[in-house]
C-alpha cells in the first residue's frame, strides 16, 4: 500500500464529493452530490438486488453503482433539463476526457476504468440495471422530499417521462416498478409539480 498515491485518490473522492447536483438533499437546504448519489444509487441496488430474484452478479452492480459518475469530478454533473443546449452537447467530451484523466492519474486501478469503459458501453446485465436504477433513484428521492426540486425547477410530470421511460426500459425488470412510481407521481400530481 502507498500512502501517497491513496492521498492522491482521497484528494478525487472529494472533488468527487464537491460536485453539487440540482436536487436537494431530502429535509435540508442543501444540494446532494455526486458521492451522495452514487452511495445510495449503490444502496437502492444492493436492497433491490437482496429482495428480488434478478440474477445479476452483487459485486459487479454495486461496483458500477459506486463508479459510474466518477467522470464528474472532473466533467462536472449534467443537469438532464438544462436549457443550454451546449451543455448536454458537450456532455459525451466532458465525460471522455475525465475518464482519460483519470486513467491517467490512476493507471494502477485499471479495474476501475474497466468497469467505467463497460458502464458506458451498457453491454451486460448489470450495467443496465445500474444505469436504469440510476434514473429512477433521484425521482424516489425528490418524492421523498414532496417535490420540492420538480416545483424549483419548474418539471413537470410529462417531462420526467419523456425523459426517463426510454433509458429505464434498457433494463426491462424496472418497467414496471418505474410505471408503479408513475402512477404514484400522478396520484399527488397536484402537490409534487
Amino acid at each position: 500500500m502507498d500512502l501517497d498515491r491513496s492521498i492522491e485518490f482521497v484528494k478525487l473522492l472529494n472533488a468527487f464529493r464537491r460536485v453539487e447536483r440540482v436536487l436537494r438533499v431530502p429535509g435540508l437546504e442543501r444540494h446532494e452530490n455526486d458521492a451522495e448519489h452514487s452511495y445510495d444509487l449503490a444502496m437502492l441496488a444492493w436492497y433491490m438486488l437482496e429482495t428480488s430474484d434478478l440474477g445479476l452478479d452483487q459485486t459487479l452492480v454495486i461496483k458500477y453503482a459506486l463508479a459510474h459518475d466518477l467522470v464528474e469530478a472532473y466533467a462536472g454533473d449534467t443537469y438532464i433539463y438544462a436549457e443550454d443546449a451546449s451543455i448536454h452537447a458537450s456532455k459525451h467530451d466532458r465525460e471522455a476526457a475525465a475518464a482519460k484523466r483519470l486513467r491517467e492519474e490512476f493507471p494502477d486501478f485499471e479495474d476501475l476504468h474497466a468497469l467505467i469503459e463497460q458502464y458506458e458501453k451498457r453491454e451486460d446485465r448489470e450495467s443496465r440495471f445500474v444505469y436504469a436504477l440510476d434514473k429512477i433513484e433521484p425521482v424516489l428521492h425528490i418524492f421523498e422530499d414532496k417535490g420540492r426540486t420538480w416545483r424549483e425547477k419548474k418539471v413537470s410530470i410529462d417531462m420526467l417521462i419523456e425523459n426517463k421511460a426510454a433509458k429505464v426500459a434498457e433494463f426491462p425488470e424496472l418497467v414496471l416498478f418505474f410505471n408503479q412510481l408513475i402512477d404514484r407521481l400522478r396520484e399527488q400530481e397536484s402537490e409534487l409539480f
